[in-house]
């Protein structure tokens, strides 16, 4: 995976975190990162529009090869479920148009990586993300989870490299 960039993805209806990272040899490059913000008033559809269009910008932008995206979480709630649901599908739907293959790895796989331990809180998973990749400030929750997410695809790659076994897209 040497030079290969990625965005990463934490998707929420209102608030989805996305991450551009980059990484040549052992060294992780950030190339950018925020939250796609959904007002309240918008209705479901023009949230999803919203998501698909601008991770479907930001891909144009930073061409990355590969998309890592947060996978189903279990909520109490049906319609969190079908919520949530949704909003990985317009973001799965922005890299099935460039053609990007899609990986997807568990909230708690995504916290021991970058913790060390499957049940860290937000603002743990935010303060090592800084730390691990020196940023200048600490990111908005949803953005930490981004990157996150995109800390856990390169270790992953690399996992599966020494154990020689191909990582499993979705």
């Amino acid at each position: 995976m040497p030079g290969e960039t990625i965005i990463a993805i934490d998707p929420a209806l209102r608030s989805t975190g996305y991450a551009i990272l980059t990484r040549s040899g052992q060294r992780t490059k950030t190339l950018a990162y925020g939250v796609v913000r959904n007002a309240a008033s918008l209705p479901l559809s023009g949230c999803l529009l919203a998501i698909r269009e601008q991770l479907a910008d930001l891909i144009r932008l930073h061409t990355p090869t590969t998309m890592a995206v947060e996978g189903i979480i279990y909520v109490q709630s049906y319609r969190t479920a079908i919520t949530l649901g949704a909003a990985r599908g317009a973001a799965i739907l922005a890299a099935a148009e460039r053609g990007l293959p899609v990986f997807e790895y568990a909230p708690r796989r995504i916290k021991q990586a970058v913790v060390g331990r499957g049940a860290a809180d937000k603002q743990q998973v935010a303060f090592m993300i800084r730390a691990l990749l020196g940023l200048t400030e600490t990111p908005s929750a949803d953005a930490a989870d981004a990157l996150a997410i995109g800390l856990t695809h390169f270790q992953s790659h690399d996992a599966a490299v020494a154990r020689k076994t191909p990582l499993v897209k979705i």
